[in-house]
Parts: C-alpha cells; sequence; structure tokens
C-alpha cells in the first residue's frame, strides 16, 4: 500500500523490543519514512493500561491470560518458557526435576506486575507451592545473567537458552506465554497504525507457517 505519514504511539517491553521489533520496525520505517514512531517501553500491566486510557494507540507486548473488552488482543508470537538454572546449580545435577525441588532452591523472576510473572505463580499456586524469590526484575536479560551465575534459578523463553544456562527437565509441566497487539475496540486506529498493525499480522503468519 502507499506510505502512509502521521504519528504512531506505541508501547513495547524491552524484551519484545530487543528480541522480535527490530526487524519490524525498520521495515515499517522503510515503508513509511513520514511517519513518526513514539515508542514507550513499559511492562505489559502498564502497557495494557496506557492503551485504555488512550495514551498509545497499541501495545505489543506479553498478552494477559483474559483480556477483557474495550481491549483486544491478537496473538502474533507464541513463546514456551522453561525453568532454567546454571550448568552447576545443584539442580542440574537432578535426573528428573519436580516442582517440590525447585521450590528448595532461591528464584529470580519478573517482577509481580507482569503477566509472566502471575503465569508462573499460578502454576506454584494450583499445588499449593510458592517460590522463595530472591529478588525480581523486568529485564530478562538481567534475570539470564543472575541465573547464568548461579544465584538462583528462573523461568525465560527457550528462545533464550544458549551455553550459559540449562533448561530443567520437568516432566509435568508445560508453560507458555503470547506475545502480541494490543489495540482499543472502541477507537479508529490511524492509518500508521493500521499500517504498523498489518506489518505484525504478516509475522504471525510467517510464525505459524
Amino acid at each position: 500500500g502507499a506510505a502512509v505519514g502521521g504519528r504512531l504511539s506505541l508501547a513495547t517491553s524491552h524484551h519484545v523490543g530487543l528480541h522480535r521489533l527490530p526487524a519490524l520496525l525498520r521495515g515499517f520505517a522503510t515503508q513509511h519514512p513520514q511517519a513518526a514512531l513514539d515508542i514507550q517501553f513499559l511492562d505489559s500491566e502498564l502497557a495494557y493500561a496506557a492503551v485504555l486510557r488512550g495514551e498509545v494507540e497499541l501495545a505489543v507486548t506479553t498478552l494477559a491470560p483474559d483480556t477483557r473488552a474495550p481491549l483486544r488482543a491478537q496473538p502474533i508470537w507464541h513463546d514456551r518458557l522453561q525453568f532454567v538454572v546454571a550448568p552447576d546449580h545443584p539442580l542440574a545435577a537432578l535426573r528428573a526435576v519436580s516442582l517440590d525441588d525447585v521450590v528448595a532452591h532461591p528464584a529470580v523472576l519478573p517482577d509481580p506486575g507482569t503477566f509472566t510473572h502471575r503465569i508462573v505463580a499460578n502454576l506454584f499456586a494450583e499445588r499449593g507451592l510458592a517460590p522463595s524469590l530472591r529478588m525480581t526484575t523486568n529485564y530478562l536479560e538481567t534475570i539470564k545473567m543472575l541465573v547464568s551465575v548461579g544465584l538462583a534459578w528462573s523461568v525465560l523463553p527457550k528462545r533464550m537458552i544458549d551455553h550459559q544456562i540449562v533448561a530443567l527437565p520437568l516432566a509435568d509441566v508445560a508453560l507458555s506465554r503470547e506475545l502480541g497487539c494490543v489495540t482499543h475496540g472502541g477507537r479508529t486506529l490511524s492509518r500508521a497504525a493500521q499500517a504498523f498493525v498489518a506489518l505484525l499480522r504478516a509475522q504471525a503468519d510467517q510464525a505459524r507457517v
């Protein structure tokens, strides 16, 4: 389609901004050089609130387990989540690991004000367990560093696992989160926002292939 102008205000998380958006932002800037991008880095729950209040047109973030009207959520990427530790962590030596084993060791998790934290907390709560939190931070890269030096276990997207950390073989646990686009159903998107959402949807189609 034709290039669009105007201002596009969007909220995203640092993780999504670093790992999922660079190519998309580059493509948008190339196709629509007249459009001005205004990006706010917010945690998932704050991003939802910003869309609700009309402070941003859309958010690209971790989706809530349940998105309520007037907000609309569209999943774009599926992130498998894994329990991770340093290669020399005591849990890494176990052939089979249970959640009871995990709670005996300190954790570092995303802040309680994030949907990712809620997904993990709900898993433990369902089994009557509570993780012992050493600290929380919203930077997944920081969490990975703290895990890699042996300070704690955590839950991170599978795509972040490399030689610095190892996934724990938890037999009966399958965690995931959806990353996607949040808009306000009661407001018409600007042409710039519509163009950006179209690029996002194209990403979703590629991800499903």
